[in-house]
């Protein structure tokens, strides 16, 4: 299997809003669980991030598998992102894609961007993403607890921090 990974076009922004909303759809990742929640505009609106961050996709023989937001250091779309550091955000792989190495894949290319750029990488994922926690410690990052946060404010939903120090 020859993985793919390059910036999103915007041919690729419908498609991969799609496999990311499914992504958090399917596996129960959206905070009010249902196709209502607000936050699923924002996982299907690729041209929106691509405007000030970097859209990465997954793709094999021009099918896409995934993708990932890459925030550079400063990016407007960082949510936790310090000085210094480079973030991560929305990666998601479509279902008939995952434990194929497409997920380590995108995660990897954010990791030579932030090397490139000198800046640190962090992330945030859920508690229950247990898959996806492997994969960060497999590649390096270490949990920051004490930069656990919750995005919805009055809400007890948390994410966990993960910090990759290059």
């Amino acid at each position: 299997m020859d993985i793919l990974i390059r910036p999103a076009q915007p041919t690729d922004y419908e498609p991969l809003g799609e496999i990311t909303a499914r992504a958090y759809l399917d596996d129960g990742l959206l905070a009010f669980g249902d196709e209502d929640d607000w936050y699923l505009t924002e996982l299907k609106d690729v041209a929106k991030r691509a405007r000030t961050a970097e859209v990465l996709v997954a793709a094999e023989d021009n099918h896409l598998l995934g993708g990932v937001t890459y925030v550079p250091h400063g990016g407007p779309l960082a949510e936790l992102a310090r000085p210094g550091e480079a973030e991560i955000r929305m990666l998601a792989v479509a279902h008939e894609a995952r434990g194929r190495g497409v997920g380590q894949a995108l995660v990897r290319a954010c990791v030579e961007r932030a090397a490139v750029s000198g800046s640190d990488l962090v992330l945030c994922t859920q508690p229950t993403m247990h898959t996806a926690h492997r994969l960060y410690e497999r590649l390096g990052f270490l949990r920051v607890p004490e930069r656990d946060w919750h995005p919805v404010p009055g809400d007890d939903f948390t994410l966990l921090t993960y910090k990759l120090t290059l």
